[in-house]
């Protein structure tokens, strides 16, 4: 299997975007490493290196500064992509819709309180926004 076209993003590359979005500073290659270590995910600083390039080059990322060793912050906010990446779902495996993706969620296993409530909030702000 190749490697995936420019606009997604593998595994990877998301976990060390999250990172980025977590802590929203500037980050160097040790500092991401160190706190997926504490994530419970240990890489080589070489493979935190050339995953924070490869996302340079796909534009999810942008360099700070110029001298070494070199800062890093997101170029793209979580919810630019996790929204292309819900659309895309939506469009390839729902054949675009929306409504099947909801189906489909709720069938999957009992809502909680938590999630009943969180549904409910967004209808009715959906609903307002609609009147």
């Amino acid at each position: 299997m190749g490697r995936p076209k420019l606009a997604e993003l593998t595994e990877r590359e998301l976990e060390v975007m999250h990172v980025f979005w977590q802590g929203g500073e500037e980050l160097a290659v040790a500092d991401v490493q160190q706190r997926m270590e504490e994530g419970g995910r240990s890489l080589a600083y070489t493979t935190v290196a050339t995953l924070i390039r490869i996302l340079l080059d796909k534009g999810y990322l942008r360099q700070t500064t110029d001298v070494r060793p070199h800062r890093f912050q997101a170029k793209r906010s979580f919810q630019d992509v996790s929204g292309r990446l819900v659309r895309d779902l939506i469009q390839r495996v729902f054949g675009g819709s929306r409504e099947a993706l909801l189906v489909r969620l709720m069938d999957d296993q009992q809502l909680s309180g938590a999630e009943r409530q969180a549904v409910e909030k967004l209808l009715q702000r959906t609903r307002g926004k609609h009147s």
